[in-house]
């Protein structure tokens, strides 16, 4: 019977006086009197189709039972629109067909929300319904984008020789990045499988198989608090490459996203992206995953203030502490509530405050103006490059809250000033990021990226006699790729002497006995003859918000999870029965 269908969106002025079958969804019914018109929808679009007096008797009895989101089978003729009724934005709008049989092969209760709307629609109750709400022409255009990019990323890697392979998904904790989500064994009682985080240690043993490019588009799993960017399951677009060196994966991800924005938004990028230094990304604007598309950049001033009278200044220098500002040139469309909004807005990072100076007619003027030495003034100036009506502020504290602080407020103030053109696309390469980090309350040092990333070769002695003091100094051979502010992936080339990565797992307190546990097949593995060998992740549904430009990642995946790990529509998670418990010789501990 549908052999013959034919897709509503897809007819055109071309197929006039064809006879066709369409099937759909009723997206809108409006009843002339003498003529009936159905907008009927599907997976490609809308076609318009007529209903005349004089049609068929049980075509006319049908047409009258029909309702909004009634799924039908329509047989008629395309015909031509008269001129006047000629819609031009409608793909379909120079065409209508003409009803010769209606038949209603399912009916709908009336909606608990239009199909048609935009942005006022609850998102709860989208979740809840979102078969429903996967109908709209918004979500319905964000998952057929998917599918696309997730076909351009199969067949431009498959010209560049990498093989597609799947690697488990019942894995074994190693739990050193987030938290495991963890499958308990039935068969071996007691025992738990992990789901994947990545599948980083399987691509590692491609790589030493003799697979010299694998790429796989992979669910990975992290049990993390979850915020609009983030999902506790999600898709990666991943790879590993042998024999290579950090320029020839980035140059490979590169074409990658140029022919996927292409495909997405039909804009030709410019390669190669720029490079930034870790240690300048932190210095000029406060996070290693910076939005180059406004300016507002952080300056360092804490060698200005050595001998300040103010004192917020002057003790936090003595604890060790850091001075950065940053100058918005426009101050005038900052009014002094926007000034003491902002001055809460810090708290939320930790800050105790935000100092402020205006500069005005070449003067200083309120805030902290009366502590400054006309030496300091000077500098300033200078060092800002402060021009007519000028606003500074500052953050005085540690060199986390300092950069956290001032990173945000950046971002905050660029949107409030309307200084973002959100139609660009920068893309930028950040390199060169520490190995490892040093936590004075634990004691410990921790792995910046992940413990099976390379050093860089001329640092392995300072690792060999690792200092906390020095820790910076030790550079991996990281890098993340960056998109508006927001990292759309992160690579490395990997550890592949054995030696080498033993001794990364003793700087990180991991023992022998311990990283045998954990990673013994891996150890081994390097010892026969593992190859130099680096790779990446790019998070699919992380670019797709960006491209799309939705502001959550909810509105790019087809069922997602909201903030709680929750999935409305089908109520997970949610309680199992004991008989299940039972057979897996698991007892809930009293709550």
């Amino acid at each position: 019977m549908f052999k013959e269908r034919v897709y509503c969106g897809e007819l055109r002025k071309s197929d006039v006086g064809k006879k066709v079958l369409v099937t759909g969804w009723v997206d809108q019914k409006r009843d002339l009197g003498g003529l009936v018109f159905i907008e009927l929808r599907d997976v490609s679009g809308v076609v318009q189709a007529v209903i005349k007096s004089n049609s068929a008797p049980d075509v006319i009895d049908h047409a009258n039972q029909v309702r909004d989101e009634f799924c039908l089978m329509v047989r008629g003729t395309v015909v031509g629109r008269s001129a006047e009724t000629i819609n031009l934005e409608l793909g379909t709008g120079e065409i209508e067909v003409e009803v010769e049989s209606l038949d209603i092969l399912n009916t709908s209760p009336t909606t608990l929300f239009p199909i048609d709307a935009r942005n006022s629609l609850n998102e709860e109750i989208r979740l809840k319904y979102r078969y429903l709400d996967l109908r709209r022409k918004e979500m319905r255009d964000a998952v057929i984008a998917r599918h696309r990019v997730m076909q351009v990323t199969r067949n431009y890697l498959s010209e560049k020789r990498f093989i597609e392979i799947e690697t488990p998904m019942l894995n074994k904790s190693t739990p050193e990045g987030a938290r495991d989500f963890l499958v308990p064994s039935r068969i071996s009682k007691g025992m738990f499988y992990a789901l994947p985080q990545s599948p980083q240690l399987f691509k590692q043993i491609l790589m030493i198989s003799g697979f010299d490019r694998y790429f796989q588009i992979v669910k990975c799993f992290r049990d993390e608090d979850l915020r609009n960017d983030r999902q506790p399951e999600f898709t990666q677009i991943d790879l590993e490459m042998s024999f290579v060196d950090r320029e020839m994966v980035m140059d490979v991800i590169e074409g990658l996203l140029r022919v996927i924005v292409k495909d997405i938004r039909g804009l030709d990028i410019t390669l190669p992206f720029p490079r930034l230094a870790y240690d300048e990304a932190m210095e000029r604007y406060g996070k290693d995953a910076p939005d180059t598309r406004f300016g507002l950049e952080l300056r360092t001033v804490s060698d200005l203030f050595g001998a300040s009278q103010f004192n917020v200044f002057s003790s936090i220098l003595a604890e060790k502490g850091i001075i950065k500002g940053i100058a918005v040139e426009d101050g005038g469309a900052l009014s002094r509530k926007m000034i003491d909004d902002y001055v809460e807005y810090a708290k939320v990072f930790r800050a105790k405050g935000l100092p402020w100076v205006r500069y005005k007619d070449g003067a200083f003027e309120g805030g902290i103006a009366k502590f400054l030495s006309d030496g300091e003034k000077e500098s300033l100036v200078g060092i800002f490059g402060l021009k007519a009506n000028s606003v500074l502020f500052f953050s005085a504290d540690s060199y986390s809250v300092v950069n956290d602080t001032l990173a945000a407020l950046r971002v905050k103030i660029g949107r409030d000033l309307e200084l973002i053109d959100e139609d660009r696309l920068d893309f930028l390469w950040v390199t060169d990021f520490p190995l490892l980090e040093y936590d004075e309350g634990d004691g410990r040092f921790y792995a910046k990226h992940h413990p099976f990333t390379s050093p860089f070769t001329e640092h392995l002695d300072l690792l060999k006699k690792i200092d906390p003091a020095e820790v910076d100094k030790i550079k991996a051979q990281a890098y993340d790729v960056v998109l508006n502010g927001s990292e759309i992936g992160g690579g490395s080339i990997r550890i592949s002497n054995p030696d080498v990565q033993s001794m990364m797992f003793s700087v990180l307190g991991i023992s022998e006995e311990e990283a045998r546990v954990k990673f013994s097949f891996l150890l081994d593995a390097l010892k026969y003859g593992a190859p130099p060998h680096g790779g990446i992740a790019l998070g699919l549904d992380r670019i797709m918000m960006l491209l799309l430009k939705k502001a959550s990642i909810r509105d790019v995946i087809p069922f997602p999870k909201t903030q709680k790990g929750q999935c409305l529509m089908s109520v997970a998670p949610s309680p199992v029965s004991q008989d299940q418990l039972k057979e897996l010789s698991i007892k809930l501990a009293d709550r």
